[in-house]
């Protein structure tokens, strides 16, 4: 019976000290967790015209190049126009001293442009001049 009063007085002096000392929820980025998170920023393009960049290295052999330029001002892509094209096409990116557009987009047989990647920005996007959010000690493996 003893041993059942200290065990119990102990369990209800826990108890009472851990309420004593909460401490209400707080999340990482300091505010309440209950809180919306607040809009980012908008961040600037590290580029602003075509040309004016250096190329940003990849940091894995298939990764699909960033854009090292501002793309806001460019006229939506469409199934029948495409601004990219225009520099990055065949027939201009040795004058426009700009990288080629890879073979992958195009239908192998007939050299048109592959009308499933029209949408250059689904896997190319724009570089922009922002801080990691978190420390990263990523190293790729382009050699």
């Amino acid at each position: 019976m003893k041993k059942t009063v200290t065990i119990l007085l102990a369990s209800l002096l826990t108890a009472i000290v851990g309420c004593a000392s909460y401490e209400p929820l707080v999340s990482m980025r300091g505010t309440d967790v209950a809180v919306a998170d607040p809009a980012p920023a908008p961040k600037e393009y590290a580029g602003k015209r075509p040309g004016t960049q250096p190329v940003v290295a990849r940091t894995f052999s298939t990764q699909p190049p960033v854009i090292p330029h501002a793309v806001d001002n460019f006229d939506e892509v469409t199934l029948t126009d495409n601004q990219c094209m225009d520099c990055h096409g065949d027939a201009n990116y040795v004058k426009k001293n700009s990288p080629k557009m890879g073979e992958s987009h195009f239908v192998a047989a007939t050299k048109a442009f592959d009308i499933s990647r029209h949408n250059c920005t689904a896997c190319h996007v724009p570089q922009v001049d922002a801080p990691a959010l978190v420390e990263n000690k990523f190293i790729g493996n382009i050699k």
